[in-house]
């Protein structure tokens, strides 16, 4: 049975030790034919720098070492070319200054390994002195590989000055590799969010970008088929175990918390950090979203909490899904950069096309919701641990009051240095607890007299819920919050009777609950509700 090469990130290791690998070799065969530049956005861990280092292994002549692979039976010829790679996830930033600093020190350390010595003032001037001396000494184009290329703009995320600062740093550093072409080979850039081309690549016309591209939308992950093929022994070796014996078919819950990421809207793939991860620990859990969660991303959604429960069944076109600006920061193409978001279905025959987005599988859906909870109020862990049974009892017992007493305890756990006086943002709380707890709700529902707040189908109930939120002075007396209150509950059921919301259920045979919640305050919630059938 071969090792799990958890955290392994070295193709000669992984293949000369013994260790599982998943053959991308025809991808890169594929890569070789196409063209000579290319761009690749995929999530954290997953994958993107084992197949740069599997990249630099192609180009190092060693066809043995391939031996069993796509490659190795190809006619690729496996010439010889020398090697540039930068991991920029290793490049401290902070500031301009100290980004070029360090620019200018790997370039350095990269010349004097080949016995260099560079001593231009600028990370471009010496970057282009590099690749003419390299590709003189060994009589061969260069290959020019760059893993994480946004790390050091985003480390300076939330200082946007600072961060349009580095990105022209490496615009200039980048922009190299254009003028540079007559003496490169093959590039290949990787990252985890899409800047405009413009505002990076300026001037980098000849990138290839197979972020979307269907040939190549497994080039990272595990397909599902692999996972039988190379797994079959680890997972029959699991089944053996007591942790395992509630589940009826471990293949398929390993889908189900692991699978269904898509860069193209058919092929799924697994993630790979998260399925080694679980072979190692003999456990079900959220490795990936453990392993660092960005806290900008956070704090964006805590600032725009409306892109946050618009989430299910997200429609985006591919400009909006494609790009990501310093100064003008979506939450619903960064959530799909990042990996928390991932292409459910691309609709047929629409020019330029759009994507519908989902939450890929169950490790995000969990560990983003509980994030987002932890994130809103002081004890939204501890709040979803300790009420799932309650609210799963009130609700399928139909007790809306029970239900609302829950919600009050967690809304009053929300810090008022972080409170937002939104209507979006009680939404954002109610659609992050319920999807943590595992209920199939719908934010924002679509009909034909307007858009549902939130819905909730159980087994035998449905539930349409409206959400109000009303300004209350601080120092409003008692008669005048409930008569307050009293008016805004009243303006929620009627929206939701004459507009008809609940007709759309009708048909499903289950009971149907129509509640209206009303907001005034951290502390101040009500609800009124209504059975239909």
């Amino acid at each position: 049975m071969k090792k799990m090469p958890l955290g392994m990130q070295t193709f000669r290791k992984i293949v000369e030790g013994n260790y599982v690998y998943v053959d991308k070799t025809q991808h890169i065969y594929n890569l070789l034919n196409d063209a000579s530049c290319y761009f690749l956005s995929r999530p954290r861990r997953f994958g993107k720098s084992l197949l740069l280092d599997t990249i630099a292994e192609v180009f190092s002549g060693d066809k043995e070492l391939f031996k069993g692979l796509f490659i190795y039976d190809s006619d690729y010829s496996f010439e010889k070319h020398p090697v540039l790679r930068f991991d920029m996830s290793n490049i401290a930033g902070g500031t301009p200054e100290r980004l070029e600093a360090e620019l200018l020190f790997e370039l350095s350390v990269c010349a004097e390994a080949e016995g260099f010595t560079i001593n231009q003032g600028s990370p471009s001037a010496a970057f282009k002195t590099l690749i003419r001396k390299l590709s003189d000494k060994y009589s061969q184009r260069v290959v020019v590989l760059i893993d994480e290329y946004d790390k050091p703009i985003l480390d300076q995320i939330n200082n946007p000055k600072v961060a349009e600062l580095s990105r022209a740093v490496l615009r200039g550093f980048y922009g190299v590799l254009k003028s540079m072409d007559p003496h490169l080979s093959f590039t290949f850039i990787t990252g985890v969010t899409k800047f405009t081309k413009t505002s990076v690549f300026s001037g980098l016309n000849n990138l290839s970008d197979i972020t979307l591209s269907q040939k190549y939308a497994n080039i990272c992950g595990i397909e599902v088929n692999n996972l039988g093929k190379h797994f079959s022994e680890h997972i029959d070796a699991l089944n053996s175990l007591s942790e395992f014996d509630d589940v009826t078919n471990l293949h398929d819950e390993i889908l189900s918390w692991y699978d269904g990421y898509s860069w193209d809207g058919q092929t799924r793939v697994i993630n790979p950090f998260s399925l080694l991860s679980f072979f190692s620990a003999e456990r079900f859990s959220s490795f990936w979203y453990a392993s660092g969660t960005p806290k900008f991303l956070l704090d964006l959604i805590k600032k725009r909490p409306r892109g946050y429960t618009d989430l299910m069944n997200l429609e985006i076109g591919e400009w909006s899904l494609d790009t990501f600006d310093i100064h003008a920061i979506e939450v619903e193409p960064l959530l799909f950069q990042t990996g928390y978001l991932t292409i459910k279905e691309i609709p047929p025959k629409q020019r330029p096309p759009s994507y519908l987005l989902k939450i890929p599988n169950n490790e995000v859906r969990i560990a983003f919701n509980l994030h987002i909870l932890a994130e809103f109020t002081e004890s939204g862990a501890t709040f979803a641990e300790t009420s799932h049974r309650k609210i799963s009892k009130a609700l399928k017992e139909g007790n809306l009051q029970a239900f609302l007493e829950i919600l009050r305890a967690l809304f009053a756990s929300i810090p008022y240095e972080i409170h937002i006086g939104k209507e979006a943002y009680y939404r954002s709380i109610f659609y992050a607890i319920m999807n943590l707890l595992g209920f199939d709700v719908d934010a924002e529902v679509s009909v034909s007299r307007g858009r549902i707040d939130a819905t909730l189908e159980l087994e035998d109930k449905v539930y349409v819920f409206e959400f109000k939120y009303e300004h209350c002075p601080p120092d409003a007396s008692s008669d005048e919050k409930r008569e307050l209150f009293d008016k805004t509950l009243n303006n929620g059921m009627k929206q939701l009777i004459d507009r008809g919301y609940a007709k759309k259920f009708e048909s499903s045979g289950k009971q149907i609950y129509q509640a209206a919640f009303a907001f005034l305050g951290r502390d101040d919630i009500e609800m009124i509700d209504r059975l239909l059938s």
